[in-house]
């Protein structure tokens, strides 16, 4: 890479995010070089829902495992279902498509309200917001209960299965992920999200999804799984319920669970100046994990201080900057 055209992307960025904590936890790694770093790139704190790339990788080693598939409906796992949900499968949770919707302060009320936080019992279902893979829908109680489903399936962690097959094995070292309840006498790890991890840590979970779900000659996870949840999974043509304060539309740019630089309903590319073949992980506070295989590069921004209004366009322009340094 151009050292000085890859310090003045780098430089632009640190500019525009220095009212909502600068890029000091930010790592650049390329073709398994780390080629830029933050001095608080080993700051370890709460990634929202970058975890929600967590809880469908656990989803893939269970079908790995052959424990369940994308078809399986989750009634059959989880008795709390079987009333309102029955038609409710594995991938419609992954794909934001459920439906779901817990009582209390819930999907209604946020999207209703324009506020997008989640309920005391996000377990307790409610009446379902439409009919299972109709509509998208981003909302976290849906993941609570992915979450829920995939622990009974496991009758494991979601944690300790990740920690023990994959997070060890890459380098990771400790990370932590809050509890929310328990089911058969396990507690449950926050299928929404709430990793704790610091960017040098994501980076390496990134590098895992750069090269397929393998590590130095392992296969951690399956290749097919990892392609299948890295690209588009939800049609352009679905109906959508946005949340009045977050707008967050996931049609043509969402996988299982991580976001894809894809062709939106609207025609258009989030990122038009990165390649189509990036996707990301992606957190309040703009706390994100771009994989990049054509330039074979992995991205981490982590943050606790917000987000610029405009943060589409800064990162768009930082791409653009940032594939300018890029040598033969």
């Amino acid at each position: 890479m151009d050292q000085e055209k890859l310090k003045i992307a780098i430089d632009y960025l640190a500019h525009e995010f220095m009212a909502a904590g600068g890029v000091s936890e930010l790592v650049i790694v390329r073709r398994g070089y780390v080629v830029a770093k933050g001095i608080d790139s080993d700051r370890k704190h709460n990634v929202w829902s970058v975890g929600k790339t967590f809880t469908s990788t656990v989803l893939g080693l269970l079908i790995e495992d052959r424990k369940c598939t994308l078809e399986t409906f989750c009634s059959e796992h989880e008795p709390l279902l079987k009333d309102s949900y029955p038609g409710v499968k594995l991938v419609h949770f992954a794909t934001m498509m459920s439906g779901y919707d817990a009582v209390g302060f819930s999907a209604k009320h946020a999207h209703d309200n324009g506020r997008g936080d989640w309920g005391p019992d996000p377990y307790r279902p409610d009446t379902p917001l439409f009919a299972p893979g109709t509509k998208y829908c981003y909302h976290d109680e849906a993941m609570f209960m992915l979450g829920r489903v995939l622990t009974r399936i496991a009758a494991e962690r979601m944690h300790s299965i990740l920690k023990r097959r994959i997070t060890d094995q890459i380098g990771m070292g400790d990370w932590g992920w809050p509890t929310k309840g328990q089911v058969g006498g396990m507690d449950l790890d926050q299928g929404c999200g709430g990793v704790v991890v610091s960017a040098e840590q994501l980076a390496r979970w990134g590098h895992l999804f750069l090269n397929h779900g393998n590590w130095m000659g392992r296969q951690l996870a399956s290749r097919a799984w990892v392609d299948q949840a890295t690209r588009n999974q939800v049609p352009t043509a679905l109906g959508v319920i946005l949340d009045k304060s977050r707008q967050i539309d996931g049609r043509g740019c969402y996988g299982y669970n991580w976001w894809v630089n894809g062709v939106r309903a609207d025609g258009s590319r989030k990122y038009p100046d990165a390649p189509g073949s990036m996707y990301w992980a992606s957190g309040y506070n703009n706390n994100v994990c771009f994989v990049i295989p054509d330039w074979s590069m992995v991205i981490v921004r982590t943050g606790m201080s917000g987000s610029p209004n405009n943060v589409e366009e800064i990162w768009n322009t930082f791409f653009k900057r940032l594939g300018a340094s890029q040598t033969e």
